[in-house]
């Protein structure tokens, strides 16, 4: 009870803060809000995040096993949703029964949903676009259709291009991962096949984003990534992006050190959100002192803030945190 009080506290804080920041903008904010496994937390698996544009769009990124479904009520409307690449904790193959479930650390995560995904059916149920790079956009057409949507929600934007989602111009750029489909999302024979022969199937290299927003920032969203030159010459010398989202849960992506310098020495925006830490990295909304969060909070040059699930920050167009962080 105590616990959840001081959440209703900070929440509350957050809103009314928020809102001051929305008024001494003067060209709006974007909001950004985690959508997490434990409300004010930054736990495991967390991945989810909507992006709010001043004019009102508002694209989910990565929905992953945290939201819970088309009908998570955090949702709101959602006009886009953007896979980075479609392994399970990113296009969802599994999702929590209801809100907080499991420990921060361990999410609940007993809710099947293979072989659809978390993904397409949050597209469908809020008939919103789905964005994607390589060959994930025949295979997500041919998905949206079968659940009873238009394949013409999914919109290839490869390398280079770009697509408007309302006032927010949205690019791909090259991120370093893999991208092999698990079997689970497939139909009976294909899946058993590749299940017999320890395969996956691949669909196209995986992506990050560049996100252009109508105030003026510039939000490079990393994916599951290593260093790569790109996120200098591309990122920052052509796109010029001041805030950055970046993976730091090691092993599968960028360890904190390697993330640190992603921000420090290439990119250098005004401002930095981590996100998949793959280890509980706050405990009652406070950063634990001996997780990877903490190693990149201490070894990045910028401002860094934490993604608790729920919390709202708002962000100038500059990149700058002018409320909730």
């Amino acid at each position: 009870m105590r616990k959840a009080g001081l959440l209703c506290a900070a929440l509350t804080l957050a809103t009314v803060v928020s809102t001051v920041g929305l008024a001494q903008a003067a060209g709006g904010v974007v909001k950004v809000t985690p959508l997490g496994s434990h409300d004010g937390e930054f736990c495991s698996l967390d991945r989810a995040i909507v992006f709010e544009d001043p004019d009102g769009t508002r694209i989910l990124y990565d929905a992953g096993r945290t939201v819970r479904g088309p009908d998570d009520p955090r949702l709101g409307r959602i006009d886009a949703l953007l896979l980075s690449h479609v392994h399970g904790d990113h296009l969802g193959d599994l999702i929590q029964p209801s809100a907080n479930a499991g420990e921060c650390g361990k999410p609940d995560f007993s809710v099947k949903v293979t072989p659809n995904s978390n993904t397409a059916n949050i597209v469908v149920a809020k008939k919103a676009s789905l964005l994607v790079g390589s060959e994930m956009g025949s295979f997500f057409a041919s998905r949206i259709k079968e659940l009873g949507g238009d394949p013409k929600q999914v919109q290839l934007v490869r390398f280079g291009a770009s697509a408007k989602v309302g006032g927010v111009q949205v690019t791909t750029v090259p991120a370093a991962h893999s991208n092999g489909l698990q079997p689970a999302f497939l139909d009976p024979a294909h899946r058993d096949a590749l299940s017999r022969n320890g395969l996956t199937a691949y669909v196209g290299p995986p992506t990050g984003y560049v996100l252009r927003f109508s105030n003026g920032l510039v939000a490079y969203l990393s994916g599951d990534t290593g260093i790569t030159a790109e996120q200098d010459l591309v990122v920052r010398g052509y796109y010029k992006a001041n805030l950055v989202v970046i993976n730091i849960g090691d092993v599968f992506t960028t360890g904190p050190m390697e993330a640190a310098h992603v921000v420090n020495e290439l990119v250098k925006p005004n401002s930095v959100i981590v996100s998949h830490a793959n280890e509980a990295s706050t405990r009652d909304g406070k950063l634990r002192p001996d997780t990877k969060a903490a190693a990149f909070r201490t070894a990045s040059k910028v401002p860094t803030h934490l993604p608790l699930s729920g919390v709202t920050m708002a962000f100038d167009g500059k990149g700058t945190c002018v409320a909730g962080c």
